[in-house]
């Protein structure tokens, strides 16, 4: 009962700090790949949304 103890907080610490840096991973790649344009195809792509 004893190694329970210190497992569950290695565990829930990995988990801490696992988490949020796989969340990170996914924004940041996300945003690689994003696309840009200039204001000119900006607007031409807005005027066609309407």
């Amino acid at each position: 009962m004893a190694v329970v103890s210190p497992l569950f907080a290695v565990v829930g610490l990995l988990l801490a700090v696992g988490v949020p840096l796989v969340l990170y991973a996914l924004v940041r790649s996300e945003h690689d790949q994003r696309e840009t344009m200039d204001r000119e195809d900006a607007e031409l792509a807005a005027r066609r949304d309407k």
